[in-house]
Parts: structure tokens; C-alpha cells; sequence
């Protein structure tokens, strides 16, 4: 897909063709630098090129790749205890219910097959806007973090996304498990950067980028030890809904890192699920809405510790989204 416009005033070309085209920065420099841009019918790769009044800028939208898959059997065998769930597809989305203890690219420190691994062993056309490793990625979980993401399965699907991402009218709402109920809903907004004395945490730190959350109190556990939260995220920090529970001394069990310690020892991942994702779609502008159900350890942790009658009206869609009002 091409698409051609005329300068009317003079500009840098990345920053005239983020005035023309709904993408992110980084997209429109990948489509600069990869020469997907002509200027007055001549290829260029340079971001800053001054652009004159009345030139000719055509941009070209590579289509969608299917892409050869790393080692098959190797991705099989990586995978074979993780079962990727498919909520919704059609030709320009995919959205899915993502496994705990599952990579969503690849990175130097990443050695199991990944979620990219897997779309494109079951040769699922993905965006490429965003780079080799990361083919049809808008947004991430954390590898701990199980429940719904988005995948891009078309390059302007891709495109779109990313702007909703960027101007909020998609996002996601998680559940959690804590280790000492909140006294009361509330926000907390604190900012957050990489730990300077341990790589693998994030902080609260002075100088870190501003981060926001908001908490929501759902259902307290029979014994009164635990709560079923809800966490509605104004940011996207690394790791910001973990880091912002623990700079309020509370904890998602099994979330050693960030400072659990109990007595629920057999717990092999935290239990942080990303439970309801709302966007419209990038094509037909339709609202959407999609909610990925628990992973087994988290349902029969919550079947065992609380009143489930309670617990199914309190995970309900709408109770979810009313229950973040204290934040208009």
C-alpha cells in the first residue's frame, strides 16, 4: 500500500510524516531507515532530511510476512506445556490468552521459544513494522504474566493499535492476588526506574519515568489474609503494577522478587493476570472488548480460599470498569 503527499511548508521529514501518518516515532523511522520513503521519487533512509515546499513524499507499507520459524522441534518441545489460547481472530487482529512462564520476543537473555516463535509456527500472517523479533508486537506481558494481548496481524492493524496505545483508548485491566488486603481503593503514582544494585527489579526512584496505577479491592480471602484486586494502568512501566504494590507493602503471592514471603512456598509464578482488553478496531473502528479467563492455579487458589459466588460478581466486566470510577 502506498501513500503519497506534497509538502506545504518546509520540515524534517520524520516529523512531516508524523503530521500525515498515525504511527509512533520509532514506526516511521523503521520505515525511513528499512527505505520504505521516497522523496521526489528518490529512496531515502535519513529521519532529519529537510523536506522543501511542493516535494513529493510517497511512503510504501510493506505487506504482512509470513516468516520461516527457528528449530520446529525445538519449539515444539519448548512449548509443549504452554498452551497459547485464541479469544478472537480475523484477517487484522489476533487476540489471545497468554500462558504464564512465556517470552513475548526474543532478547540475548531469552533461551525457550517464544510467543513470536509460536505465531509463526502456526504461520500466522504477523505484522512487520516493528522489526524482525517482534513481528505483529503492540504490546507486551511480562513473562510471568499470564491473560490478553493483542497481536497485529496486518501492518496498518499494527499501526493503528499503536496510536491507541499511545492516546489510551485501548487498555487492559488485571487481577491480582495479594498477600494483605487494602485498606481502601487508590492510586498510586510514584515514579519508577531500572534498581541500581539488581538489573533484574525496577524501583521507585527520583530521577525514574512517571508511572500511575490504580487499585480496586474485589474480594477478601475466608480467612481474611489475601485480596482479589483489580489494577487499571495510566503508564506502562516495566513491571510498574508489582513495583507499585510493593512500595505500598503489599505483594502478589508468589512474587518473590518484588518481596513476597509466606507460607505458600509451592506457588511457582505470581498470580498477576491481565483479565479484560478494550480497543477499537484498527479497521472498522467497531469498540471491542475481550476477557481471558484464569489459568487453572489461579481459579483453584481462588476456589479454595474464597466465596466464589462473590468472586464471579466481582470479576464481572462491568463491576471491573465501575469499580475504577474513584478515578474520573
Amino acid at each position: 500500500m502506498n501513500k503519497i503527499f506534497i509538502v506545504q511548508e518546509p520540515n524534517r521529514l520524520d516529523k512531516f510524516l508524523s503530521l500525515n501518518i498515525e504511527a509512533s516515532r520509532n514506526q516511521l523511522e523503521q520505515l525511513i531507515k528499512k527505505e520504505y520513503v521516497k522523496v521526489d521519487g528518490k529512496t531515502v533512509s535519513k529521519p532529519g532530511i529537510k523536506l522543501k515546499e511542493n516535494q513529493e513524499v510517497e511512503v510504501f507499507f510493506p505487506e504482512a510476512q509470513i516468516n520461516p520459524v527457528k528449530d520446529e522441534e525445538f519449539i515444539q518441545e519448548s512449548l509443549k506445556d504452554k498452551e497459547v489460547g485464541i479469544i478472537y481472530e480475523d484477517e487484522h487482529i489476533l487476540v489471545l490468552n497468554k500462558p504464564y512462564n512465556l517470552t513475548i520476543h526474543d532478547a540475548p537473555s531469552v533461551k525457550d521459544a517464544t510467543l513470536v516463535d509460536w505465531l509463526k509456527l502456526k504461520k500466522i500472517s504477523l505484522s512487520t513494522i516493528s522489526g524482525e523479533e517482534r513481528h505483529g508486537i503492540v504490546h507486551r506481558l511480562d513473562k510471568g504474566t499470564s491473560g490478553v494481548m493483542v497481536v497485529a496481524k496486518s501492518n496498518e492493524a499494527h499501526v493503528g493499535l499503536a496510536k491507541q496505545l499511545e492516546d489510551k483508548t485501548m487498555g487492559r485491566y488485571y487481577l491480582a492476588i495479594i498477600d494483605l488486603p487494602l485498606k481502601e481503593d487508590l492510586i498510586v503514582e510514584k515514579p519508577i526506574g531500572r534498581n541500581p544494585t539488581n538489573r533484574l527489579k525496577m524501583s521507585i526512584l527520583e530521577n525514574g519515568k512517571n508511572a500511575k496505577s490504580a487499585f480496586c479491592k474485589l474480594a477478601t480471602s475466608n480467612n481474611e489474609k489475601y485480596d482479589l484486586i483489580a489494577a487499571k494502568l495510566f503508564t506502562g512501566r516495566t513491571h510498574q503494577i508489582r513495583v507499585h504494590l510493593a512500595s505500598i507493602n503489599r505483594h502478589i503471592l508468589g512474587d518473590n522478587l518484588y518481596g513476597f514471603k509466606g507460607e505458600l512456598n509451592k506457588i511457582n509464578r505470581f498470580y498477576l493476570h491481565a483479565y479484560n482488553l478494550y480497543l477499537i478496531h484498527p479497521i472498522t473502528n467497531k469498540q471491542m472488548s475481550f476477557t481471558a479467563k484464569l489459568n487453572n492455579d489461579m481459579q483453584e487458589f481462588l476456589e479454595k480460599n474464597f466465596n466464589m459466588e462473590s468472586v464471579y460478581d466481582k470479576i464481572n466486566e462491568t463491576n471491573i470498569i465501575n469499580c475504577f470510577d474513584f478515578t474520573s
